[in-house]
């Protein structure tokens, strides 16, 4: 919205009395909270009637709710139409991303069919296509090269170590379990019973998107080595990317030629056919299956040439029709991969969460993120019990889905029974199927990940911090390993919180001119902290306030009472006359003191020899004026401090402390401190800190900045009233800022 020009803005005024947070309080009969017993508590949330065992049942099985209102008539139709799309679409892509785990294509097949089935019926949201993620794959595929031996995925041919798979081995298989889906269920699941699903939102979008780029990195060079059909060691961790590319161009001679135009034409094909359905996707109704038709043609081109027998190519060989026996989870390698599998669980969740996000708010639905936790948990559980391999979610299979009409996950069930008939019937058609087409469809599916370094020059402008946030991630991944960098990443970017809530920026608040232009108030400085203020930055606040008020209150004290000590002693020793006329204290002509001035120190001294009528004189000292000492006292050139915590979130015991203890010191050396602006949270957190004693009393907080100004500035003119002379300060450098209303602006940034 344009903001209106000045001929068009209307001014108001708004009348009421100036509220500190007592008299607010006692004018509006401020009500206690009540506090529940933990008795009341469990009563109150363990129990059950009978509408709230429904809702309980509807929470855990969302089917039953979208369901009983499912409208056949209007939705059926969209999607049947869109599950046919999409389960081709995961009944290839599970293929594909079979690889990136190092297993048989066929666990592909298995891990596309599974996890949709118990996510129909325990998630919430109706758009999301459940099934292989390539990070999560890659993942997971990190670890099972680790803990499994070349010797069961290598198998000579033609002269050369082609890659391949012994299926007669069920170790891959046993590790991928263990894996991909053992420990989600004390993951995934138990996350989600404890309602912890917000500590995904810990994962950023600038962390989330340079770690998917680091990603498609790695998968890149994953897959290049099977474009090219060279053999290579299998690397994880660190540098893992350069010692496979070493391997790479170390075999490159040994690249089957067969095998690299096949995987370049279905790359090229792909991305092109890719972008005509995202150009002119408003007028196709349905976007062109190109990875489906690519797929059979290259099945039917290599069956037709025999490009295994005659060019020696890389074909994925025999997909046993069927489902494999449920089995067990191997235990013993449950502690090697804890680490591993927290990582992976945390990021496929991160990602279909995103992903749901994205279409519930298009389409105008709710999602529940701790039951997202739950279903993808049982999910991957049930999938890996038949040697499937972790699930999440895939943007590109999503907006399949949504596109071709999906209303309900009622699409994901079709889509599945497509997958079903894939592995039922027609799986042994696509064995002669050229490996380097599959890894070449998964490399035309990064495009999207890689596009998001295109986001990079807009954070750089937009927040540095985030911009650091993404390329720290990014590096941290590309170079650590996928598992490592994730966590490197995730403690840069609560470093960078830290760093930024330990360094918080502070000003000085003024008035605006134009809003008051007939008085300007000497003596008021009006501090503001924008950040809670807590252990680590307590003294980064105490450094910001003697910066802005010009001096140091406890140097300051110091110096006065340094002063007057050797005042004393001068008086004592008879150097000083003193006499006491009315309201002043005169010695050798030096004025000392004057009533109406509003920083003074006071000492008081026993003369035992002198011509002074009294046994005893306070002496009270004007510090703005020359002292007969040569005591340096630093200059006091205010007399109300105003402390702004609008911005305040919170307050921590070490800063509950600190503070009291900064007001005191103010107060010590003739300065009133005020706060301004505290959240009722915030004074109930001071209150329980014993925050208010017999000098700091709640009469010091006030509803806002502009109440504790008009405050100031009605007791200054009283006791300026009473003195019937005006205050010390009248020269045009003492003059300071004021807030005099509402609309204040930093007038200096500290």
């Amino acid at each position: 919205m344009d903001a209106l020009p000045p001929e068009n803005l209307y001014p108001y005024t708004v009348s009421r009395p100036i509220y500190s947070n007592p008299t607010f309080e006692e004018d509006n009969e401020r009500q206690t909270r009540e506090e529940r017993t933990l008795r009341e508590r469990l009563s109150r949330t363990c129990g059950c009637s009978g509408r709230q065992a429904l809702k309980v049942v509807k929470g855990v099985f969302p089917v039953i709710d979208w369901l009983s209102r499912y409208p056949i008539r209007e939705w059926l139709p969209s999607d049947v139409i869109s599950g046919v799309s999409t389960g081709l679409v995961c009944s290839l892509q599970g293929l594909a991303y079979a690889l990136l785990v190092s297993v048989a294509p066929v666990y592909g097949l298995y891990s596309a069919f599974f996890p949709i089935l118990t996510y129909f019926l325990l998630g919430t949201s109706r758009h999301i296509s459940v099934g292989p993620f390539p990070v999560t794959c890659l993942m997971v595929g990190s670890v099972v090269l680790t803990l499994a031996p070349d010797d069961h995925f290598l198998l000579p041919g033609n002269g050369t170590a082609l890659i391949a798979f012994n299926l007669d081995s069920v170790f891959a298989g046993q590790v991928m379990w263990s894996t991909g889906d053992q420990v989600f269920l004390p993951i995934q699941v138990v996350m989600g019973l404890l309602q912890v699903g917000f500590l995904v939102r810990y994962l950023s979008d600038p962390l989330v998107g340079g770690f998917t780029t680091a990603a498609a990195f790695h998968v890149l060079i994953s897959q290049l080595k099977i474009v090219l059909s060279v053999p290579t060691n299998n690397h994880s961790g660190c540098f893992s990317i350069l010692y496979t590319l070493i391997d790479v161009f170390t075999n490159i001679r040994q690249t089957n030629r067969a095998d690299l135009v096949a995987g370049l034409l279905t790359i090229v094909i792909v991305m092109a056919v890719k972008e005509v359905n995202s150009k002119f996707r408003h007028k196709i109704p349905v976007p062109i299956p190109i990875e489906v038709i690519v797929t059979m043609v290259a099945a039917g081109i290599s069956y037709a040439t025999e490009l295994e027998s005659r060019y020696g190519a890389s074909i994925v060989h025999s997909i046993p029709r069927g489902f494999a026996p449920a089995q067990p989870p191997n235990t013993q390698l449950l502690w090697n991969i804890l680490g591993s599998s927290f990582s992976t669980a945390v990021v496929g969740y991160a990602v279909a969460v995103s992903v749901a996000k994205v279409y519930a708010a298009k389409h105008d639905y709710t999602i529940d993120g701790n039951q997202e936790l739950i279903a993808f948990g049982f999910s991957n559980v049930f999938c890996g019990c038949f040697s499937g391999f972790v699930a999440s979610t895939a943007l590109s299979r999503t907006a399949v889905q949504e596109s071709t009409g999906g209303k309900s996950q009622m699409a994901g069930i079709i889509s599945a029974l497509m997958v079903m008939i894939v592995i039922l019937a027609l799986g042994n058609l696509l064995e002669p199927l050229q490996k380097s087409v599959l890894a070449a469809i998964v490399v035309a599916n990064l495009k999207g990940m890689f596009m998001q370094v295109t986001e990079v020059p807009t954070l750089w402008r937009q927040n540095r911090a985030d911009c650091f946030i993404w390329l720290a991630t990014c590096l941290a991944s590309v170079v650590l390993g996928l598992d490592v960098g994730l966590l490197a990443g995730l403690v840069f970017e609560m470093g960078t919180v830290v760093v930024r809530t330990q360094f918080p920026a502070c000003s000085t608040l003024g008035n605006i001119p134009e809003m008051d232009a007939k008085n300007k108030f000497p003596g008021i400085k009006i501090f503001k902290c924008n950040a809670p203020i807590y252990f680590a930055n307590i003294d980064y606040f105490k450094e910001r306030l003697r910066a802005t008020v010009g001096f140091d209150s406890v140097r300051v004290f110091k110096k006065r009472n340094k002063a007057l000590k050797k005042i004393h002693k001068l008086i004592k020793k008879g150097k000083l006359r003193a006499t006491e006329v009315r309201y002043s204290l005169i010695i050798d002509n030096i004025h000392l003191f004057s009533s109406e001035s509003f920083e003074t120190g006071n000492f008081h001294l026993s003369v035992e020899d002198g011509d002074w009528p009294v046994p005893e004189v306070e002496v009270r000292v004007d510090w703005a004026l020359e002292l007969p000492v040569r005591v340096s006292v630093p200059k006091v050139q205010i007399h109300s401090l105003v402390l702004d915590f609008s911005a305040v979130s919170f307050l921590d015991v070490v800063a509950v402390k600190s503070l009291r203890l900064v007001i005191k010191e103010f107060l010590r050396i003739g300065v009133n401190v005020y706060i301004a602006g505290c959240d009722d949270e915030i004074v109930r957190k001071m209150e329980a800190l014993a925050f208010f004693d017999e000098e700091v009393t709640r009469d010091l907080l006030f509803l806002s900045v502009h109440d504790a100004i008009l405050f100031i500035k009605l007791e200054t003119l009283s006791l300026m009233q009473d003195c019937k002379e005006p205050p010390p300060f009248t020269e045009e450098e003492d003059l300071i800022e004021t807030y005099d209303n509402q609309l204040a602006h930093p007038c200096s940034r500290s």
